[in-house]
């Protein structure tokens, strides 16, 4: 690797790129690694929403009620847990929140009837709160406005590889059911609890809390990784309350909180219900739904790879987030008017857009915050947003449970990304 000419020097441009190559080398694996095991236990009830309802007399609303109330508990402790993380550290809270998630999903093996569904459900949001809006705070530590959004698509590449895995996956552990007395839900719920544990200790070892403590850098890599960041990174000093009011006082954070509430309705309405929807076109094996259902994420994998890095300005970021959600409406008008196979095809264009919309909205907020107002303000736009992870599944069950179909969902939620679209060309970021 070149060196620097000199401590505190500014690098060439050829050592630049290879320093942010080695950001990326060093902390986006395990990061993306852990948002894969996050989603993997909090989506798996999508695959055994069929299996518990014949088990345990859970209904389509109770089954969307359910799903949607991880996401209530997961909102209100966001900002609090964020703000911990802010004073704590990165490595101890993320590793913490790793424990406590991986347990209680392995436990929704023993979930006896709605109630404790709806309870263990609270619990899972509870313990896995402050994940999500964790990172995004932590990758203000380490990449600029230029890089972040790249960074942010490759963290959420997670989404769709845990939902690409985990259908043939899940397929084939809940084809394991009556061995040794256990349904085949409960041994999925219990196996894949358990990656989520073992991770965190790798965590606690190797993820650094920021620069300063990565013995992967140099002093001179340290400088050059401050220098870049600014003031961007924020001030650990900065006074926590007002700083925190700073951030609900600024427009702009409304108005990505508006178009990320809209993108999660759609996002988590997709992920819970597509297995079931899938379900319903012909008799097919659980292995074989857990296939298609990998499809459109395979979609959501390429987009989040390969769009999110032509964001590097402002402008490019408004368009592409435009254009991003014009997509997603129409794949899902698409899904719910057409067959089988077209259906699946705009899934997989809804699911094109998925994570470069979500890349993209915390972008612009992160470059108008710093220190706690930055904890605190990615925090409330996360946590707002996943209100519309309770709203989405909890109203399309609804829907689906009264006309038996989930059609009039779909138009619903394309009609709510098209609103969030006519607010796409109004964000800014700091400099403007």
């Amino acid at each position: 690797m070149p060196t620097a000419q000199a401590s505190g020097a500014s690098l060439s441009r050829p050592a630049d790129r290879t320093l942010t190559a080695l950001l990326f080398r060093k902390l986006m694996p395990l990061l993306v690694l852990a948002y894969v095991i996050s989603f993997v236990d909090r989506t798996n009830i999508a695959l055994a929403k069929a299996h518990i309802a014949v088990d345990l007399g859970i209904s389509a609303g109770a089954y969307g009620l359910g799903a949607g109330l991880f996401f209530l508990s997961y909102a209100l402790l966001e900002v609090p847990s964020n703000l911990i993380m802010h004073r704590v550290g990165a490595r101890f809270w993320i590793a913490r929140i790793m424990v406590t998630w991986g347990a209680l999903s392995a436990a929704m093996a023993f979930v006896q009837g709605p109630t404790s569904f709806y309870v263990m459900r609270v619990l899972l949001g509870a313990a896995e709160a402050g994940l999500f809006p964790g990172v995004m705070l932590y990758l203000t530590y380490w990449f600029g406005q230029e890089d972040r959004a790249r960074a942010i698509g490759y963290f959420l590449l997670g989404v769709c590889i845990a939902n690409i895995v985990s259908g043939p996956l899940g397929g084939a552990l809940l084809e394991m059911n009556g061995m040794l007395g256990f349904k085949g839900w409960q041994w999925m719920f219990m196996i894949e609890g358990v990656p989520a544990v073992l991770l965190a200790f790798v965590v606690w070892k190797k993820l650094p809390d920021g620069p300063e403590s990565a013995p992967w850098l140099t002093q001179a890599q340290v400088h050059e990784v401050r220098q870049r960041l600014g003031t961007e990174a924020g001030s650990h000093s900065a006074n926590g309350g007002h700083a925190f009011l700073a951030a609900l006082r600024d427009r702009q954070v409304w108005l990505a909180i508006f178009i990320y509430f809209c993108h999660q309705i759609a996002i988590y309405t997709v992920i819970f219900f597509l297995p079931g929807i899938i379900g319903t076109y012909g008799k097919l094996t659980p292995v074989q739904i857990g296939l298609l259902n990998s499809l459109p994420w395979i979609a959501a994998a390429v987009g989040a790879a390969w769009l999110p890095k032509y964001a590097n300005t402002a402008q490019r970021g408004r368009r592409l987030l435009l254009i991003g959600l014009v997509v997603m409406a129409a794949g899902l008008l698409i899904a719910a008017s057409a067959g089988p196979v077209l259906a699946l095809v705009g899934f997989s264009l809804t699911a094109l857009m998925f994570f470069v919309v979500q890349s993209i909205v915390f972008v612009f907020p992160a470059s108008r915050l710093k220190g706690a107002a930055l904890a605190g303000g990615l925090a409330i736009i996360n946590t707002c947003g996943l209100v519309g992870g309770f709203i989405g599944p909890s109203v399309m069950g609804m829907i689906e449970q009264t006309t038996g179909s989930t059609h009039y969902g779909l138009v619903v939620i394309a009609v709510l990304l098209l609103a969030a679209a006519v607010g796409a060309p109004f964000m800014r970021q700091g400099h403007e």
